[in-house]
């Protein structure tokens, strides 16, 4: 992955892009390749993917895009007023507008999970399909279930929500701990955090924006459209709960694909998705939709309108 900086509406904004520029496309050399965006959930950052982005660059031939959203890992926050999921992707979409993307796979994670649903939903014709991953667009997430939010909800509702949201990230960390590539996850993970350890304020109007999110007329804009889709869920995820999974293959009619680990389950095991997507029925399933949806579209294609120059900022 190869780091980068330019300027979106006058904020700048950290990406990286896989270094396999020149990469064929799934029909052979001299077709254009598939793009992937690789979008990271809350407090977290693009740097955080690498690896798992790497693994996807490698496996597939993709080339594969990390934006660290507004606010996060270095990018400039947007002004509170505009703190909401159609500002942020809206940042995005400029984003692929510079660097001439015109269409794209989406993988969204947790608060990446809305953003992609956004971006499907307003994009639909940019869009290759979305793989949503233990994902916080529809409200059932923040409906706090455990312990603490039952003593003290009766009482403090707010207040027990939020502490449980927290008992549950706490809980979660363990999971990012095992393997044999601790040092490699630490690695990984300790810059962006860092990043927005130090500016944590620009983090928290999001975190509030999330905790109101309602997504679910966007999600049925997806499935209208006929999307791809594929929902990949941790097995002992207590951020974005069962609870969150079974609303979401409610709403949209597709099954969960439950893998090992908790809410971040892909940040120590970064072949775990390019597996899921290779060797699983449900992930080999959507391979193939996404891939004939970008056949299709470029059968269909017109010749791209004129893109705004990147303008990156060394």
């Amino acid at each position: 992955m190869v780091p980068h900086r330019t300027v979106v509406h006058g904020r700048r904004m950290r990406f990286a892009v896989s270094d396999n520029a020149g990469a064929p496309g799934p029909d052979g050399p001299g077709s254009p390749p598939v793009w992937a965006v690789n979008i990271h959930g809350y407090f977290a950052g693009g740097g955080m993917y690498w690896r798992e982005s790497s693994h996807l660059a490698a496996t597939f031939r993709w080339r594969v895009l990390n934006p660290s959203l507004p606010g996060f890992a270095g990018s400039d926050p947007l002004p509170w007023e505009q703190v909401n999921i159609r500002e942020i992707t809206d940042q995005l979409v400029e984003l692929l507008d510079q660097l001439e993307v015109d269409r794209a796979l989406l993988l969204g994670h947790s608060m990446g999970g809305a953003v992609a649903v956004q971006f499907a939903a307003a994009h639909p014709e940019r869009t290759l399909g979305v793989v949503y991953r233990d994902g916080a667009a529809t409200p059932a997430w923040r409906e706090r279930t455990g312990p603490v939010a039952r003593m003290v909800g009766p009482f403090f509702p707010d207040l027990a929500s939020v502490t449980d949201l927290m008992l549950a990230a706490i809980l979660d960390i363990p999971d990012l701990l095992i393997g044999r590539r601790l040092a490699s996850t630490m690695r990984g993970l300790w810059p962006d955090a860092r990043r927005n350890i130090r500016s944590m304020n620009r983090t928290l109007p999001v975190g509030a924006m999330l905790m109101a999110i309602d997504m679910r007329a966007e999600v049925a804009q997806v499935v209208a459209s006929g999307l791809p889709m594929l929902a990949v869920w941790g097995c002992f995820d207590r951020i974005c709960n069962p609870a969150t999974a079974a609303e979401f293959a409610a709403l949209t009619g597709t099954p969960v694909q439950w893998v090992p680990g908790g809410h971040s389950w892909m940040l120590p095991r970064p072949q775990a998705q390019s597996d899921i997507l290779r060797f699983l029925p449900t992930g080999r399933a959507f391979l193939e939709a996404a891939l004939g949806r970008a056949r299709a579209m470029r059968a269909l294609d017109r010749p791209a309108g004129s893109r705004a120059p990147m303008r990156v900022v060394r």
